[in-house]
């Protein structure tokens, strides 16, 4: 689907919710949307590669990471990862690493900054369940749409 965000926002006023403009844009693809996938962590990134290690059927995961800027939540092999199973993006609140990495993939991904120290690996926090940051919740089902202008969210598909 070729999509701005500019336009979905006018076409759907009061039906879609748009994220704080807080995020980097990393990842070979600007332009990406899907049904949003979710995962609530901290400083602990194993639930993040486990959820991108199943197929992602486009689907778009955000992780919610508390917001913290000390650890990378997302690195370049995980990056690899999501696309060769099918994710078409990651949304980090919190950092990745290996942006170049990152960069070279067919997956979007937006996240608060860079950070070169990788998570621990614990396996702590939750999957599928709304998480709540940069002024949106994010529910599991819900559409993410995502490119150069911003992040909408919209519980229903937007597609025309």
């Amino acid at each position: 689907m070729l999509f701005k965000t500019t336009d979905l926002c006018d076409a759907n006023e009061g039906k879609v919710r748009v994220v704080d403009p807080i995020f980097r844009i990393y990842g070979g693809k600007i332009t990406f949307s899907g049904v949003i996938a979710t995962v609530k962590v901290f400083e602990d990134n194993v639930l993040v590669r486990d959820s991108l290690s199943e197929p992602g059927n486009d689907r778009v995961l955000v992780v919610d990471g508390g917001g913290s800027l000390r650890c990378a939540l997302v690195g370049g092999l995980i990056a690899q990862l999501a696309e060769k199973n099918g994710w078409a993006g990651i949304v980090v609140f919190g950092c990745v690493r290996d942006s170049e990495e990152i960069n070279a993939t067919a997956v979007g991904v937006r996240a608060l900054n860079t950070h070169p120290l990788k998570s621990v690996k614990k396996g702590a926090g939750d999957r599928n369940l709304p998480v709540t940051f940069a002024g949106v919740t994010f529910v599991p089902g819900h559409y993410l749409y995502a490119d150069e202008d911003g992040l909408i969210v919209s519980a229903a598909s937007l597609e025309t």
